[in-house]
């Protein structure tokens, strides 16, 4: 979650002033990045794209319970102990991302006390926003749900200058982060478009007209 201003949080420029011990990966779109039940070594930090979060069940189910975009960190489970990945992290777009040794990260935040308070308020911050999607999930319509992560992808909401427009993203991919058919997210894409919530020039534009689909009730 990068926020500018008083009292945020600005990883990038300390993971580059800090010494750390980091290497820049990069990820086409769909790739795996951790699978579930993989050995949790390290801290990933997103510097472009996106990454989805999933958990599968024993019967296969999956369920995605979080997406993250430039600024957030994941696979943070392992600086508190977890000794294996609980979920699986996909890329959702190309992405970039710093990888960070867990215990090179432990010994940031133990020796510099004012970035661990910053980076568990920032953490935090992250763990609210995918309880939300959690909550948005069980009992938001399938047109609110879709409305809402579009807005996210497209991180309206944030105080540095929004995205706008989105990169190529498949509408089975768009069904598969809200829980439904590509059916269901065709129909309701098609209604926005005449609405002129969003429109498909040279990639996907969101407006934030689109906000009213949410507040309505």
């Amino acid at each position: 979650m990068k926020a500018r201003g008083q009292g945020t949080f600005d990883a990038q420029t300390f993971l580059d002033s800090a010494g750390l011990s980091r290497k820049v990966v990069e990820f086409r779109r769909s790739q795996v990045i951790y699978t579930q039940g993989n050995p949790a070594r390290s801290i990933l930090y997103i510097q472009e794209g996106g990454v989805k979060l999933a958990v599968v069940s024993a019967t296969g189910k999956e369920a995605v319970v979080g997406m993250l975009g430039p600024g957030d960190f994941f696979g943070e489970g392992c600086l508190a102990g977890q000794s294996k990945r609980m979920g699986t992290a996909i890329s959702i777009t190309p992405t970039t991302a710093l990888v960070i040794d867990k215990h090179e990260m432990i010994r940031v935040l133990h020796a510099e006390h004012a970035f661990s308070d910053r980076f568990i308020s920032h953490m935090l911050t992250r763990n609210i926003r995918i309880e939300e999607d959690l909550v948005d999930q069980l009992f938001n319509s399938t047109e609110k749900r879709l409305a809402r992560t579009l807005l996210l992808l497209a991180r309206y909401g944030k105080q540095d200058q929004p995205q706008k427009v989105l990169p190529k993203m498949s509408q089975e991919m768009l069904a598969e982060m809200i829980g439904t058919s590509r059916s269901r997210v065709n129909l309701f894409m098609n209604k926005f478009k005449k609405l002129g919530f969003i429109k498909y020039n040279g990639g996907l534009h969101v407006d934030s007209s689109l906000l009213s689909v949410i507040l309505h009730d």
